[in-house]
């Protein structure tokens, strides 16, 4: 079963919708009893950083992510999801993260690049390690959707993908059984669902 992590902030319904249209069995909670029985994690996301660390603190669902991680279980984060992994935050102020990807920072896009911010539309992800299962399937350079305005910034090992706008940054990343987009594969037509079904499948 794979749970979608309801904590007040997200496009939670896009993405239970896609789950439900592949075929999988899916629930959206922030029961803990749900999260420790699920053998899957969607970590959805839309919005500012500091309120949606507030509202995991608030429901102690830092915690209980955390301990369902340490138990190999596979998670997925997306869009502000995958930033809630990172360190720390410079969205708006400075937030401490989940810190599951250790030494990463949220940052926003340099101003310099004279694009339009927030990067909202199709981009290409370039797959920087073929050996990962969640593009099995999935041509290299495929196009997603984006809508942010911050990025992480992380060591190398833990790059799975780039994308440029303006300049290359990280488009998704893993470490273990930890995975994080910053693109909306739920949003993303039927490259995304393919993705959906590789992480689901793991």
């Amino acid at each position: 079963m794979v749970v979608i992590v309801d904590y007040g902030v997200g496009n939670i319904r896009s993405v239970e919708k896609s789950c439900k249209y592949i075929g999988k069995d899916v629930i959206v909670s922030n029961n803990e009893s749900d999260i420790k029985n699920a053998s899957h994690l969607i970590l959805p996301g839309v919005g500012a950083f500091c309120d949606a660390i507030a509202l995991l603190k608030k429901n102690n669902l830092d915690e209980i992510i955390k301990n369902e991680i340490a138990t190999n279980k596979p998670i997925l984060g997306i869009c502000l999801g995958m930033q809630l992994l990172a360190s720390i935050s410079y969205e708006d102020g400075e937030y401490q993260g989940l810190d599951i990807i250790k030494g990463s920072s949220v940052n926003k896009f340099d101003s310099s690049i004279n694009l339009k911010i927030p990067h909202i539309g199709w981009n290409n992800v370039a797959v920087t390690d073929s050996t990962c299962p969640l593009f099995k399937g999935i041509e290299n350079n495929s196009m997603f959707y984006f809508v942010h305005s911050y990025h992480i910034n992380v060591a190398d090992r833990y790059i799975l993908s780039t994308t440029d706008y303006g300049y290359g940054f990280t488009s998704s990343v893993y470490q273990d059984n930890v995975y994080g987009v910053q693109f909306h594969p739920e949003k993303s037509s039927n490259v995304g669902l393919k993705f959906i079904e590789n992480f689901c499948s793991l």
